[in-house]
């Protein structure tokens, strides 16, 4: 009896695995794992997700400003130029509404935010972070660039001001 629930229990996490997202061409994914030379008075905005196995089986969609930028999953980065000197609100879905980081951007800097999966009560959240572009250059050269525009919804309502 007990090897009939350890075989089960084996096929069962055979068909469990990460969930993937459509990944960018590989030449445009490592032209974008370079600092960007921005254009004048633009910005570069990072999105990344690492490559922990905690919530990977867990796709998470990400906005800015309310405009999806993409569906992240273990291993995703996204990158975006954006106008300089403006804030953007930077969004990620999470277990029961969206999470939301302020992010006030200069010309020709560019900003990295890393997507965090987080324990849920019913299924894992999502967070976001700053982080400065040494730590996260490291972690996105080994990262492959996500294709822009899927998510489960195109647009969300933004926290009212």
């Amino acid at each position: 009896m007990k090897i009939k629930l350890i075989l089960s229990l084996l096929c069962t996490l055979a068909f469990v695995g990460c969930a993937s997202v459509p990944k960018a061409d590989q030449t445009e994914s490592q032209k974008l794992k370079n600092t960007q030379v921005l254009a004048q008075g633009k910005s570069g905005i990072y999105v990344y997700r690492n490559n922990s196995y905690q919530g990977a089986a867990l796709k998470k969609d990400i906005w800015i400003n309310g405009e999806c930028l993409g569906e992240s999953s273990k291993g995703i980065f996204f990158y975006k130029e954006v106008d300089g000197d403006q804030d953007y609100i930077i969004s990620t879905e999470s277990e029961f509404s969206p999470n939301h980081l302020t992010l006030a951007v200069q010309s020709g800097q560019n900003y990295y935010i890393q997507q965090k999966i987080k324990m849920g009560v019913v299924v894992g959240g999502a967070k976001l972070e700053k982080v400065d572009e040494v730590q996260a250059q490291k972690i996105i050269s080994q990262l492959d660039l996500g294709v822009q525009g899927h998510c489960s919804k195109q647009h969300i309502e933004l926290p009212k001001k």
